[in-house]
This record gives structure tokens, C-alpha cells and sequence, in this order.
């Protein structure tokens, strides 16, 4: 992988932070998961979404079998950050640029993996669990999905996570090999 010549190309895009990390460093935990299942209205209805996901296990084992991992996060104002709705509708356009990231990264390694923050907008109708995922190539599962501690993570690299104030912050990891 040519970074220098990645970093260049981050370096044009509105990213808060980035770092590159092995995944090995990752933790995973299965409480993570479980707000999925308790608190996520999606749960059970997304390709992208536990259970369709896999479990813990094997999330992580799918995970590390990739060695490096880019980190992003974007950050965005909102007016009220209690107003969950408000909140999520700052999701795309950290979406656009994981999609930009991730294909910066497929340039430089044909094995590649991207978690993001969504549960799948994809389709006005997810096919799960009846058919087949119409377009695996261009869902990004969410991290939490598959029980990243991204708090963790983001610590270890001092990377801000809670901004403070109305600020919404969003994490991604590319994986690669």
C-alpha cells in the first residue's frame, strides 16, 4: 500500500481524524451487540444488521482476518443533539465519504472490507431474510454490528469521540489486506 500517496488523497477530503491500525487491536464485545438487539429498530430487518451479520464470533474472526484496518471519522453540527432523527439524517454524508475512502483504498489492495454506520439504505425494501442481499458489494454493515468497541478503539488513538456541545461524530473502518 502506497500511504503516502493515501494520506494525500485524505488529505483532500473533509475527514475529523484518521488512523491506521492493525486489527488486532481491536476489541470486541457482545454487549456491544446486544444494544443492537434491545435498542436498534433494525435488528432482524437488514442484510446488513445482526443477526444477517453473523455473530460476534464470527464478525471478529471475518475481521481479523483482514491484518490492517483505516480508522475515519467525520464530524457534523447539529442543532440538538438529543434529536436522535436530526442526528441520523447527518449519516449520509459521512456515508459519501466512506464510500471515497473505501475507493481509495481498493486502488492500492483488491481485498477490502468496510464497516460503517449504516443498517442499509440501499433498498426502499431489504430482502432479508427471503432472498439474497440485491447489492452486498455496496453494504456497509455498521461497526457496532459487529461488536466493535469503537470507544476503545478511539482512545487507544486519541481520537475525539464525544466532541462535545452538537457535535455528532462518525467512525468507519476500511479493512484491508
Amino acid at each position: 500500500m502506497n500511504r503516502e500517496w493515501l494520506e494525500a488523497q485524505l488529505a483532500e477530503l473533509p475527514l475529523y481524524q484518521y488512523e491506521f491500525i492493525r486489527t488486532q487491536e481491536l476489541s470486541f464485545s457482545q454487549r456491544v451487540r446486544y444494544v443492537c438487539e434491545t435498542e436498534c429498530p433494525m435488528y432482524g430487518k437488514s442484510w446488513a444488521c445482526p443477526p444477517a451479520v453473523g455473530t460476534v464470533e464470527a464478525c471478529k474472526e471475518k475481521c481479523l482476518s483482514y491484518p490492517y484496518a483505516l480508522m475515519i471519522s467525520t464530524i457534523t453540527e447539529v442543532e440538538d443533539i438529543a434529536n436522535i432523527e436530526m442526528t441520523l439524517a447527518t449519516r449520509a454524508d459521512h456515508e459519501a465519504i466512506t464510500r471515497k475512502v473505501h475507493a481509495l483504498v481498493r486502488t492500492q489492495s483488491d481485498q477490502t472490507m468496510a464497516l460503517s454506520t449504516e443498517a442499509c439504505a440501499i433498498c426502499a425494501h431489504c430482502t432479508y431474510p427471503n432472498a439474497p442481499c440485491r447489492h452486498p458489494e455496496h453494504m456497509y454493515p455498521c461497526v457496532e454490528s459487529h461488536g466493535i468497541l469503537v470507544t476503545d478503539l478511539a482512545e487507544r488513538y486519541n481520537i475525539d469521540f464525544l466532541a462535545g456541545g452538537n457535535l455528532v461524530t462518525w467512525f468507519s473502518l476500511i479493512f484491508y489486506r
